[in-house]
């Protein structure tokens, strides 16, 4: 059985110490192992050596981040929820654009100020934070437009200047409130087999798109059709459900807020296809933000239980219309363990009160929506699949403090059949995915606090081994590696 002792809650600050679970807390608790988790190994206690391995420095932090190409990005490993804002609220600082290419406001990106102020961003890119960086929502991206304006009034209302700093594409898709409507109404009628969205209307909105009647940033240069065209989509919805109420006062109402977001919104809307590429011909540095991950990707995520739109490399270039080979440095941002939000397969969840201590810990719970996330260890196999997938240069490892109070610490490495066959790469078929067994092997844990860890070469020994076999399984090098949420909580190897 696994063991979790001392687990500690983290105070409604989360830049505060954790404190303990208390003195009526007798550990160690045993954590209920998922039915599909069968096989287990034990690694010895010392991991072998990783040629990956660099003791890291301030001075090697900002090499590091220099020596990133023209044309970055930052993309999602697992199921969304991996702490990507930060790494690129910390990168934006060395480039001069920041660009959303995908998604919607179902992403949810928590950053924090130099003064420890947080800041929860769900359509506005998170390079918002540094006063010299230009933030573009690319074509790819579906915009909520009463959303978007209550993140710069936010943030404006704090101090952070949003004039001429945002650009949103003209080819970019309006999702209206009704879309979100609809959204649930869809879930609903899938009763049992629902696919636990974030009911921020994605889906709908891009199926518009699909279908070719959805509504573009650039009709709201056109008044005198854009009626008619939110007519069709408002009938066509009203025709397929029948739960949702339509009717010509509610066509008119919807017009004349438009009518006003319209006007609002024209000083923000930009060819972004040209601005972006302009950039790049006049050699300026653009780090693109992923949403949601690899693990949802419409195409090679765990379908149907995924988003709507492809969070993974190939999303960059579509998203944001630029050519393949602009494209450098991609940085594959993982979680020292998994989550995942809503329904659908997850091979190395950790099942009771285990997972329950696990996300108290970190503090799980979705920066969208607020719901609990399920919690489990970190799964190797479906890492080296989206590490094939995008050709990730470098990973960023995230949250590795929250697994400090553990007194081991187990790692998916492997899947098999239930008849003990490998399975060499990571399944579609979503029954292969529930049977499937996992292999784990077991790392000891390093038991003590290392959020105040600069240097590499500072963390436990025991915290180094498992970075290290990660890398190892992966054969890809951790250059980032977090510790803790604030800007600063960040260890360079």
């Amino acid at each position: 059985m696994n063991n979790l002792s001392s687990f500690t809650f983290l105070d409604s600050n989360p830049l505060s110490k954790p404190r303990s679970l208390g003195p009526h807390y007798h550990g160690p608790i045993h954590l209920q192992r998922p039915r599909n988790v069968v096989v287990c190994s034990v690694k010895p206690s010392v991991a072998p050596p990783s040629s990956l391995s660099v003791s890291g420095s301030p001075n090697q932090g900002l090499s590091r981040i220099e020596s990133l190409t023209q044309v970055s990005g930052v993309l999602g490993c697992q199921w969304g929820d991996e702490g990507k804002g930060k790494l690129v609220d910390i990168l934006a600082q060395h480039f001069d654009i920041v660009a959303r290419c995908q998604g919607g406001a179902n992403a949810g990106h928590t950053i924090y100020n130099a003064e420890g102020k947080k800041f929860a961003l769900h359509l506005v890119p998170s390079g918002i934070l540094n006063e010299e960086t230009l933030c573009v929502i690319g074509n790819g991206v579906v915009v909520h437009l009463p959303g978007l304006f209550k993140e710069i009034d936010g943030l404006e209302s704090n101090g952070v200047s949003c004039k001429g700093r945002i650009l949103v594409s003209d080819r970019a898709h309006l999702l209206f409130d009704f879309h979100q409507v609809v959204d649930g109404l869809r879930e609903y009628e899938l009763a049992k087999s629902f696919i636990g969205t974030t009911k921020r209307g994605i889906g709908p909105c891009y199926s518009n798109k699909v279908i070719r009647n959805g509504i573009r940033v650039s009709d709201l240069r056109h008044m005198d059709t854009f009626p008619q065209k939110l007519d069709l989509l408002l009938s066509d919805a009203a025709s397929r459900f029948q739960g949702f109420d339509y009717g010509p006062h509610v066509l008119k109402e919807e017009v004349e807020k438009y009518k006003r977001f319209a006007e609002r919104l024209e000083p923000f809307i930009a060819d972004t296809v040209f601005v972006v590429n302009e950039a790049i011909s006049e050699k300026k540095k653009i780090l693109v933000e992923g949403g949601q991950a690899t693990m949802l990707d419409i195409d090679f995520g765990t379908y149907p239980f995924v988003t709507s739109s492809s969070p993974s490399a190939g999303g960059i270039c579509t998203g944001l219309g630029i050519a393949p080979r602009v494209l450098g440095d991609l940085v594959g941002v993982v979680k020292a363990y998994t989550t995942r939000v809503g329904s659908g397969p997850f091979p190395t969840e950790i099942l009771g009160k285990g997972g329950d201590l696990l996300r108290f810990a970190g503090q799980e719970f979705g920066t969208t929506t607020g719901r609990p996330r399920r919690c489990g260890w970190l799964d190797i196999a479906a890492l080296k699949y989206c590490c094939q997938i995008n050709g990730f240069s470098s990973l960023n490892l995230t949250k590795l403090d929250v697994l400090s109070d553990l007194l081991e610490i187990q790692l998916g490495f492997a899947y098999k059949q239930i008849d003990g066959t490998p399975i060499k790469s990571f399944p579609a078929d979503l029954r292969d995915l529930e049977q499937l067994k996992v292999e784990y092997e077991v790392l000891p844990g390093w038991k003590s606090d290392i959020s105040s860890v600069r240097n590499y070469s500072d963390l436990p020994k025991a915290a180094r081994q498992y970075v290290e076999r990660i890398e190892e399984l992966v054969g890809i090098p951790v250059h980032y590696i977090g510790v803790g949420p604030g800007r600063d909580a960040l260890i360079y190897k």
